[in-house]
């Protein structure tokens, strides 16, 4: 067994370490797992919470778009999509929080899903919100956009495109060409397989850290960058590369597509997940 490397450095350098290293495989998901039993409302208004479901054709592109609410988009062996929408809305009474989600709609056309509703005052005590659960062909190009909530795809291999400001993101068992950013919110990215050629893996946020898992016999040509944090890597890397403090520019395995990797507050971990 190789032993593990760990250079001594001070915060902000790299630092090599050894992992016990597990193969990831696409899985199919065909569990709903949302529900209005986990949400969450506040005690000094009441709620209304419902799930609606509609399913439609695919067409090889899926985009899903929310205002507050997380996403989540899983991949499965079919070729329709199925949308699970958890409509929730908040105010003085129930009536008014019954009224509210009624007026609250989903859109779907063309691949794209999207909600609409009333305008909220500032001063306005009631609120509403749309959570997703969507099931998509693993073969899918994706685009997801979020301003207030969580976003996690998995098991999708194809162009991938995601953008959050307040929320984490999650990419599990992934593959293809994936690029995106989230302001506030760690970035997590497991891929299944190597970027082909031409294709590129960018990911940046402003508050969190970036962490990238892969097969061992992963390659690619990386370029990370942090303001304030380090960079850690299970890999070993070209010594012909570029090292510098929150700096790296190098090539893991044989190099490859540009993997690019940006934060301002928090760590950049390359991890490893194969033999």
């Amino acid at each position: 067994m190789r032993s593990a490397l760990a250079i001594a450095a001070p915060i902000g350098l790299y630092i090599f370490t050894a992992v016990n290293p597990l193969p990831a495989q696409m899985q199919n998901n065909t569990e709903k797992q949302m529900t209005c039993n986990n949400h969450g409302h506040r005690v000094d208004r009441m709620a209304h919470c419902e799930i609606r479901e509609q399913s439609f054709p695919s067409v090889g592109r899926l985009t899903v778009e929310g205002h507050n609410g997380a996403i989540t988009v899983k991949g499965r062996l079919r070729n329709d999509v199925l949308v699970r929408a958890r409509v929730e809305a908040t105010a003085g009474t129930q009536a008014a929080a019954d009224s509210l989600a009624s007026r609250v709609s989903i859109d779907i056309s063309g691949g794209m899903v999207r909600s609409a509703g009333p305008e909220i005052q500032d001063d306005d005590q009631s609120s509403w919100s749309v959570s997703y659960e969507v099931f998509a062909p693993q073969a899918t190009d994706l685009s997801v956009k979020t301003h207030n909530g969580g976003l996690v795809i998995s098991d999708v291999r194809g162009q991938i495109r995601f953008e959050g400001h307040n929320g984490a993101v999650d990419l599990k068992r992934v593959t293809g060409d994936i690029a995106g950013n989230t302001h506030n919110g760690g970035i997590q990215i497991e891929m299944v397989g190597p970027v082909s050629d031409g294709r590129q893996l960018e990911a940046s946020t402003h508050n969190g850290s970036i962490t990238v898992a892969m097969p061992a016999n992963y390659s690619a040509h990386v370029k990370a960058e942090t303001s304030s944090g380090h960079i850690q890597s299970d890999f070993p890397m070209s010594m012909n590369g570029e090292h510098r403090p929150r700096q790296l520019d190098t090539n893991i395995g044989s190099g490859g597509p540009l993997m690019h990797l940006t934060t301002h507050n928090g760590q950049v971990a390359l991890k490893r997940t194969g033999l």
